[in-house]
């Protein structure tokens, strides 16, 4: 595919430029020429080596490990473009970090999602295209269009292609349950949600599962899988139910601390991720698999470039 508008580009900076390169590709257009690196005290410094003048640029950048460092470069980046006179910013953030952090829990909790916002659009963004948001009201917290894209059309063709038989979704809190509704319409399965508390940020304990999945295979759904421990503790209980196999699948891998560890030694049979956030570890999984979005993300790109609606994107046939 070659997409023949030269007013369109895209640049990325250090977080996923394996995404980035997939989504330019996709679309048919060359990466645009750039280069983010830093001073020898972390300073970040933006290079853009073309003219954008005139031009709907495109900055794909996920705010994921290091998330301070990959932030300030898209922050950077968007003011680069900005005073380089460029027509409109977009940017895409395929994971958008610090989104756990959306509203105040406690007592004196900042509500640091809506200060990234605030930082974004004060940088110079005209528009946020993103990825499940870990709180859907995030698109709120902008004053500008945010496109919010869904990754459960992804998962659900990957596990329709798979055939399996006798299906349960499971969601693995109360709060993931509209997310595991959609996947369960899509592979026309039951739902079961696991019931449990979080005592503390990390750590969450299975109280009860409800919902009929003795003998079944189960998908357990979620936005992020962090430390893995939820998810795992979710899947040793329904093995202890009664299912007679099940996966795990999210959209955004942040996979931190031990979270490879307990994936490998966990009963999960495939852990399906997709590329929002690169697989840096040094040993993954093995039970790992990975989708890309790029095809998503850029068929986003040439709607929103050519006003088109992307509402159809989040359909499956």
């Amino acid at each position: 595919m070659t997409y023949c508008d030269s007013k369109l580009k895209i640049f990325t900076c250090n977080s996923n430029p394996n995404l980035a390169n997939k989504i330019a590709e996709y679309i048919g257009i060359p990466m645009g020429d750039a280069e983010t690196k830093s001073f020898s005290d972390g300073e970040i410094q933006v290079k853009l080596s073309e003219s954008v003048r005139g031009c709907d640029v495109y900055v794909v950048q996920s705010t994921c490990d290091p998330v301070n460092d990959n932030l300030m470069e898209l922050l950077v980046m968007v003011d680069a473009l900005k005073r380089a006179s460029a027509k409109s910013i977009n940017v895409v953030i395929p994971y958008y970090g610090y989104a756990r952090q959306d509203r105040k829990a406690r007592s004196r909790d900042p509500i640091t999602a809506k200060l990234v916002a605030n930082l974004i659009e004060t940088a110079g963004a005209h528009r946020v295209i993103t990825m499940d948001l870990h709180a859907t009201q995030i698109q709120g917290f902008f004053d500008i269009p945010v496109d919010h894209m869904l990754g459960v059309p992804i998962l659900a063709q990957y596990f329709r292609s798979k055939q399996l038989e006798n299906v349960v979704v499971v969601s693995p809190d109360h709060g993931g349950v509209v997310r595991a509704r959609k996947l369960a319409d899509f592979l026309n399965a039951p739902l079961a949600i696991i019931d449990k508390r979080r005592p503390e940020p990390n750590v969450s304990e299975v109280m009860n599962i409800i919902g009929d999945i003795k003998g079944k295979t189960a998908i357990i759904i979620d936005d992020i899988i962090d430390t893995a421990g939820t998810i795992v503790l979710g899947a040793n209980a329904l093995v202890e139910a009664g299912v007679k196999e099940v996966y795990a699948c999210c959209t955004h891998p942040v996979l931190s601390g031990p979270a490879m560890d307990r994936l490998e030694k966990s009963p999960f049979k495939e852990v399906v991720v997709t590329d929002t956030i690169p697989i840096t570890h040094e040993n993954p999984s093995s039970k790992l698999h990975v989708l890309s979005v790029a095809p998503l993300m850029g068929e986003a790109i040439i709607r929103v470039h050519e006003e088109l609606s992307i509402s159809k994107l989040f359909e499956i046939e």
